[in-house]
């Protein structure tokens, strides 16, 4: 968590304030700051795994027959 001597403020409607604190509240964030970051870890992640993960659909079960060594 950044030092509040490193702050700035964003300018977002109240709409927004409220369900960044409904957010806060169900994620027992301690403050919107770390409601935030939660927000952008989570989106980051997403973004990772869709880029790097494996595809499911593609994916098939491992077999014994994959295997590349010689099991005599």
């Amino acid at each position: 968590m950044q030092n509040l001597a490193e702050s700035t403020t964003v300018k977002v409607s109240k709409d927004t304030v409220r369900k960044l604190a409904a957010l806060q509240q169900s994620l027992h964030a301690k403050s919107m700051d770390e409601t935030i970051a939660i927000l952008v870890k989570e989106r980051r992640k997403r973004v990772l795994d869709h880029v790097f993960g494996s595809d499911p659909i593609k994916s098939r079960r491992f077999l014994e027959s994959d295997r590349l060594e010689d099991r005599n």
